[in-house]
């Protein structure tokens, strides 16, 4: 489900409501290899499959980071904005990890207007993500996520 607005000065009127759950995805080990090259984190539990199936996690787990990496994708798969000159990463006010994501699981993410208040630099919005492990107890990630709108 997708949320359509005319302006980002719509999302005003949102603030608590959920927009929506993004579609599964798979978490692969490529991705995981190729976040470890971009960020030169190339601890074992991530990138060493044969090492990380004797390890906690009984195999290869994405990195926090990479999951919360998502967000844009997450945000815009749930919301259009019409009339948009741009959408820019302003920060995180809270980010938690409360368990690992396997590689090989799927992934989906619900987002919910947390807060929206009219700034001199534009619309702040925060939107509260929670990511999802198919089949999981726990969420992967819980971030409350920072979108300026100039």
């Amino acid at each position: 489900m997708t949320t359509r607005l005319d302006a980002p000065a719509d999302l005003i009127g949102l603030t608590g409501q959920q927009l929506g759950t993004t579609e599964w995805i798979e978490i692969t080990q490529e991705q995981v290899d190729l976040f470890a090259d971009a960020t030169d984190d190339h601890q074992w539990i991530h990138t060493d499959p044969r090492r990380a199936a004797a390890g906690p996690f009984g195999g290869t787990i994405a990195h926090g980071y990479l999951t919360l990496s998502l967000a844009p994708v997450a945000i815009a798969d749930v919301l259009e904005i019409r009339d948009l000159t741009a959408a820019l990463n302003y920060g995180l006010n809270k980010v938690r990890f409360p368990a690992p994501v396997p590689v090989g699981s799927k992934i989906r993410t619900a987002v919910t207007v947390k807060d929206v208040q009219q700034k001199t630099s534009g619309i702040e919005a925060v939107f509260g993500l929670t990511y999802e492990i198919d089949g999981g107890s726990r969420p992967a990630c819980v971030a409350d996520v920072v979108v300026l709108y100039p």
